[in-house]
This record gives C-alpha cells, sequence and structure tokens, in this order.
C-alpha cells in the first residue's frame, strides 16, 4: 500500500478547515512522517506564517494519523477500523528554531517513546528541507471515542 495515496481525512478526526496534514508518508512501529504544504488559506497563517499553534497543531495530527493508521489498516484487515480522538496531554520542551512561511513543505517526524494504555509518549521534530525547525516531546491521550458519533 502506497501511504500518500490514503486520503488524509480517512486517518485523522480533524475536518476542514482544521486540518494541518496533507499526507502520511512513513509508518513503522516506532517513527511515523507526515507532509504539509503550507497554504496562505490555512486557519493557523498569519503575516504569511504559520504560527507557533500551527506547528504544534501538525505535530500532533501526525500523531493522530499514525494512530488512524493503526486503527483502520493494522488492528481491522479489511480496512473497516475506527477513527478515535485524541488530545494533547503535555507538551515538553518546544523549541521553535523558526516559523514557516506560505509555500513551505513540512516533513514532521514523530517518534515512539512509550505506550501505555492509552497515553502515547513521542519526541516530534518539524523540518523544512531537510533543516530542523521545530522540536518538542508531546503525550497524547488517545479516548474510545468515535470520531463519526460527534
Amino acid at each position: 500500500m502506497i501511504l500518500e495515496n490514503i486520503p488524509i481525512l480517512e486517518l485523522i478526526p480533524q475536518r476542514p478547515p482544521f486540518v494541518m496534514i496533507d499526507a502520511l508518508i512513513h509508518y513503522d512501529e516506532v517513527i511515523t512522517r507526515t507532509r504539509m504544504h503550507v497554504k496562505t488559506d490555512n486557519i493557523f497563517v498569519g503575516n504569511a506564517e504559520l504560527t507557533e499553534a500551527g506547528v504544534m497543531e501538525n505535530i500532533a495530527q501526525t500523531c493522530a494519523a499514525r494512530m488512524g493508521y493503526i486503527n483502520k489498516f493494522i488492528a481491522s484487515e479489511d480496512g473497516s477500523g475506527k477513527i478515535k480522538l485524541g488530545f494533547i496531554g503535555a507538551i515538553k520542551n518546544l523549541i521553535i528554531e523558526e516559523l514557516p512561511k506560505v509555500g513551505d513543505v513540512l516533513t514532521t517526524s514523530v517518534e515512539v517513546v512509550s505506550e501505555v494504555f492509552a497515553l502515547t509518549l513521542v519526541n516530534a521534530k518539524v523540518e523544512v528541507e531537510g533543516k530542523l525547525i521545530a522540536s518538542c516531546e508531546m503525550k497524547i491521550s488517545l479516548t474510545d471515542i468515535d470520531s463519526q458519533e460527534l
């Protein structure tokens, strides 16, 4: 399966205009990677830059795409798995070296540090053309709420 061909809305509970990733480009048990093209109509763009909140939401949605892929294609062999809601539990050591500009393509990676029950701790990094622009530790709490029930 070519990950980039999976419509991103099949993997995440967010809906436009709150979608901060364009494609899942890599998944394995430890690393998940997404891509996002920063556009002028993004709700988190101001002064031709993606804001800090947009960068953090991009990281959180990369985590969501990881869990969506697991639920839809790994835990459910027929692709009928449900996409669950998750919440940011904590953000530590957030460093934003620079804000991405309109036209930039973000590559965001999350590396799973630990998973205990419904909590996942990841180290995240956001790059533009191979240059690190942001990093943090993020804790995500996954619920049992099916996003389709909302």
